[in-house]
């Protein structure tokens, strides 16, 4: 009896529900499909789990094997391979939906609750806002409508009013008060 035969015979028995014929046939293929499941995955445990999911495959749906469609062989080398790939899909789904451990958690930098840079920003803002209020009140809102408000000097220029070379010499004089001011806060002098 030739190969292709005796698979014949195997499957139709398997459909019948002999589950001798389904160790017969596990005999037969188990190593060659394990092979092929092993190079897909490349995981000892994830191609015994493709070999065992083929074989159940095989056990519930025997009866849909056609043998118009190419040799048994070819059928479960197919089907494991499929098997294979769902396998590598819901592997990388998990692995990105895997929730993050509290250790692994605790050895990042949580850098939006550093105090240390929190504390450092606070100090620099009231710092800035202290020589802001202590320029003169024309510098003062240009500076503001520019910096904190996004306008450029042109903007400056056409929406209050101001001729643009008054707009420019108004933030080059803030820009060099304000300089001064913190540098002197730096070095620890008054604000005077």
């Amino acid at each position: 009896m030739n190969e292709q035969s005796e698979d014949l015979r195997l499957i139709r028995q398997i459909a019948d529900r002999d589950a001798g014929a389904l160790e017969q046939l596990y005999d037969l293929y188990e190593r060659p499909v394990y092979a092929l499941a092993y190079r897909l995955l490349n995981d000892a445990m994830a191609a015994e789990e493709a070999v065992q999911e083929l074989f159940l495959r095989i056990w519930n749906h025997a009866a849909r094997y056609d043998a118009s469609h190419g040799k048994l062989s070819s059928w479960m080398f197919a089907l494991t391979r499929n098997i294979s790939i769902d396998m590598i899909r819901r592997r990388s789904v998990r692995a990105s939906a895997v929730p993050v451990e509290d250790e692994h958690l605790n050895t990042i930098a949580d850098v939006e609750s550093d105090t240390e840079t929190l504390v450092q920003q606070t100090l620099e803002g009231e710092s800035v806002r202290a020589a802001l209020s202590e320029i003169g009140n024309e510098q003062r809102q240009v500076i503001e409508w520019i910096y904190f408000k996004g306008l450029t000097q042109q903007e400056v220029s056409e929406r209050y009013d101001i001729p643009l070379g008054t707009v420019k010499s108004r933030v080059r004089l803030a820009l060099k008060q304000l300089h001064k001011r913190l540098s002197g806060m730096e070095r620890g002098e008054s604000r005077a």
